[in-house]
């Protein structure tokens, strides 16, 4: 039987970024997916949110995605347009870059860290027990593994076998998507419950508008986007050359566990809901970047099987606020009178800074907050970017995080903390930097002398001049020495 460390079921975003990060950590890792090649017609989402560059930016590959994309103020609420280019962050924009680019470049990158990918294959179930699990494959084959993930999409094979429930919501509402020809071409932008453009490339046009029914048992035919156009525009534009279509709904549901044993769900397997807002690919790719270095110190045996756990501790109530946010959004967005005055009043409330910057923190990543306990605001939030001053010349925060190993970062007295019991998995840098400390929302915080910086980019601790609970953060988060 084939041994790996860890099965990764999907090979989508947020499979290539937990083998990426696995990678990184020396696992080894194989991805398994069912389709041969990346489709475009599967690949819905347009572009990645700040945290999600900062994040890619944390393992030195942004420039790829950022060469390729079109770098804009993307965030918005509802359709209501959200700019963050006053937010404290090097990133603070979004990427305008169809998925099956990000798709692309994440699959090149996973190829040069040596990751091996299984194609035309899918796992079809799995047995667990104390010592690992027997992974089945669709080709009858299995494979032995410490751990299996699921990022197989909303509709799970790994969350069912594991019989994770995936409460929520039902859907209320039906969207069609379609790329077609007019005789007649239509005024782009949006419009109650949708919205009309150009597609990727050529002369085709993007319709994507509500339905009056919910359920359907087909993609959406000519027809259908004819009946569509003329109840939102009055007339169909004399639509013509159907080339491609689908249809999403606001069903919206969470795994009610992140973890059952040694099955862990990330990404669209965890967290299911409408694309509004353009959260689906940036929250799983997130999810994987959380996961990634604790389940590599946990296959390693540095640290326990316990320190998954704050994996779902921490990612269930990120999840959890984007479902809410989306169900909102579906509700600014549908049509009518009442929804209409809703959104305007929305969209006034959200010209003023602090909502404007609260929500669109929210959206972008930059608010997220792990509960870490009380201390410094900076305790459990993203890090900044810093521009530093060390010994050897200028250094930024995150090229220190490239190789996704954590950092005690030293603003203080050089040679003020001693980490030798950790110094095989815990850098130590000796800094300064003379810079204003802002964080989003929060603004301007007291700055800290030191802190412990976990790869996925979130301080772990912050000092103050002592080296109170440093140890015991450093045994938390990086094990026994």
């Amino acid at each position: 039987m084939v041994k790996h460390a860890v099965v990764i079921a999907g090979g989508g975003p947020t499979g290539m970024m937990l083998a990426a990060e696995l990678a990184l950590a020396q696992v080894d890792v194989v991805i398994v997916e069912r389709h041969a090649t990346p489709d475009p017609d599967r690949s819905r989402a347009g572009g990645l949110h700040a945290r999600t560059i900062e994040v890619l930016d944390l393992r030195g590959v942004a420039d790829r995605f950022l060469e390729e994309g079109k770098a804009m103020q993307i965030q918005g609420f509802g359709r209501i347009p959200l700019d963050i280019s006053d937010f404290p962050s090097r990133h603070n924009y979004g990427l305008a870059l169809p998925q099956i680019q990000t798709e692309r470049l994440l699959g090149t990158w996973v190829q040069e860290l040596g990751v091996p990918t299984t194609r035309e294959r899918e796992v079809t179930g799995f047995t667990q027990d104390d010592t690992g699990v027997d992974v089945v494959l669709s080709d009858g084959t299995s494979i032995q593994a410490d751990y299996l993930v699921g990022c197989d999409g909303g509709r799970s094979v790994i969350r069912k076998a594991a019989g994770i429930e995936f409460a929520g919501w039902d859907p209320s509402t039906s969207w069609l998507m379609a790329d077609v020809e007019m005789v007649e071409k239509p005024q782009f932008g949006l419009r109650p419950g949708g919205g009309i453009g150009p597609a990727e490339g050529g002369d085709r046009i993007r319709v994507v508008l509500t339905e009056r029914q919910v359920e359907h048992t087909s993609e959406p035919s000519l027809q259908d986007v004819s009946e569509a156009l003329i109840a939102t525009d009055g007339t169909d534009y004399g639509v013509h050359s159907l080339s491609w279509s689908s249809r999403f709904t606001d069903n919206t549901r969470q795994a009610a566990s992140y973890r059952e044993g040694r099955i862990l769900l990330a990404g669209d397997a965890a967290h299911a809901h409408p694309p509004l807002g353009g959260q689906g690919l940036n929250t799983g790719v997130q999810d994987a970047v959380n996961l990634g270095w604790k389940l590599a110190q946990v296959v390693k045996k540095t640290s326990s099987q316990s320190l998954l756990d704050t994996y779902h501790d921490e990612r269930h109530p990120v999840g959890a606020r984007v479902l809410q946010s989306t169900m909102a959004q579906v509700a600014l967005t549908s049509p009518g009178e009442r929804h209409h005055a809703l959104r305007n009043t929305m969209t006034e409330l959200l010209s003023m800074d602090e909502p404007r910057q609260s929500i669109a923190a929210m959206m972008s990543g930059l608010d997220i907050h792990y509960d870490l306990g009380p201390g410094h605001p900076l305790l459990g939030r993203r890090m900044p970017d810093l521009d530093l001053v060390t010994a050897d010349g200028p250094l930024r925060v995150f090229t220190l995080l490239h190789d996704a190993k954590p950092v005690l970062l030293n603003l203080g007295e050089p040679g003020s903390f001693d980490i030798t019991p950790w110094g095989d998995r815990v850098q130590l840098v000796d800094a300064t930097y003379t810079g204003q400390w802002e964080l989003p929302v929060l603004g301007a915080v007291t700055a800290p002398i030191a802190a412990l910086i976990r790869p996925d980019g979130y301080a772990a601790w912050v000092g103050d001049g002592t080296d109170t609970g440093l140890r015991d953060a450093l045994t938390t988060w990086f094990g026994t020495p």
